[in-house]
């Protein structure tokens, strides 16, 4: 026989065969949260969430960006910096702009793409030089955007700034600056010709409205410079050695000559102070001669001669006059030729 559970639990709220529960059956009761009015958070939260999956209102800016928040299409003033922002989707939108340094290399390798360190590399400069010679041109610049200008710029030029700034002006000035040269000075004059681009560079981002853009520095990698122009340059390096060489030799048979001249004045010198030497010792010898002295003299040299007589008496002296120059006697002997002289004072 089928049991009716309706009437069991009539009998029995509890389901027991306890016969002091009787009654009407009441059913438990929900949570409070799970009533009405407690999950109306759940379902503000729920949809909290759903708008937010949805349509993303906000933003997260990391270090070296900023942020442009533009409300029903007007650019705001103020940048948003590194950091946390909310804002009402469909109403406001938020631009991220990049305002690290960046590079561009203007060169013939790889172009078209970065490299790993997140450097644009772009086709090098084609230039004519002061004669209409091509010259082709590679270098280096680095620039940046100002975060508290980035809105400005770009609500005047738009997302694309480097492509109406940097690169037309970095052409023009390269191009302005090599016309000023001829070819084969370009070598020997790269760090003038790397000041003039740095500086009209420079001028030329200054005069865009608002100065949005730094240009931190332009480095002037490589000149290319035409075959004939190559070959003329070595040509002309060559001569210019050659006669380096030739001024060299020059300069040190003009120094040896110089050493020559040097050394002969220092001997003409010496001679010339042994001769004033020598004079100053005749000079006080002559001093020296007193009368007194010549006439001793003369007495020693006649008692020489005195005794060369008693040995020789053909024996001769010249006497000079008054006694002034040494008397000089001369021992003749049996062939008449002298055999033997004396000086005497």
């Amino acid at each position: 026989m089928a049991v009716d559970m309706n009437d069991y639990f009539k009998k029995n709220p509890n389901g027991s065969n306890d016969n002091k529960f009787k009654g009407e059956f009441t059913p438990p009761k929900m949570p409070e949260w799970m009533s009405g009015k407690g999950l109306m958070p759940l379902y503000i939260g729920l949809t909290i969430l759903f708008f937010a999956i949805l349509f993303r209102p906000f933003v997260i800016i990391n270090s070296g960006e900023t942020g442009i928040l533009v409300t029903l299409g007007k650019y705001e003033k103020e940048p948003l910096y590194p950091g946390f922002h909310l804002f009402m989707p469909m109403i406001q939108k938020v631009i991220v702009v990049d305002t690290k340094i960046r590079i561009i290399n203007y060169t013939s390798e790889d172009t078209g793409a970065l490299d790993k360190r997140g450097v644009a590399k772009m086709a090098p400069i084609q230039v004519l030089d002061s004669r209409g010679l091509p010259v082709e041109v590679e270098l280096t610049i680095q620039y940046s955007l100002s975060p508290e200008k980035a809105a400005e710029a770009i609500a005047n030029l738009g997302l694309n700034w480097e492509e109406k700034t940097i690169h037309p002006n970095v052409r023009d000035v390269v191009r302005s600056v090599i016309g000023n040269f001829k070819a084969e000075e370009l070598p020997t004059k790269r760090d003038e010709i790397a000041v003039h681009i740095t500086q009209n560079m420079q001028s030329a981002i200054a005069k865009i409205k608002g100065q949005p853009i730094t240009v931190s520095s332009i480095q002037l990698r490589n000149i290319a410079l035409p075959d004939k122009v190559k070959e003329q340059i070595e040509r002309v390096q060559i001569a210019n050695q050659e006669a380096e060489r030739t001024k060299y030799e020059v300069e040190r048979a003009k120094q040896e000559a110089q050493k020559a001249e040097e050394t002969a004045r220092g001997v003409a010198q010496a001679k010339i102070i042994e001769a004033e030497g020598q004079a100053k010792a005749n000079d006080l010898v002559g001093r020296s001669l007193t009368n007194n002295l010549v006439k001793l003299k003369q007495i020693e040299a006649q008692a020489k001669f005195n005794e060369a007589l008693k040995e020789n008496k053909d024996a001769k002296i010249f006497l000079t006059p008054s006694g002034a120059m040494p008397s000089v006697w001369m021992d003749v002997r049996g062939d008449d030729k002298p055999t033997k002289a004396s000086v005497g004072k």
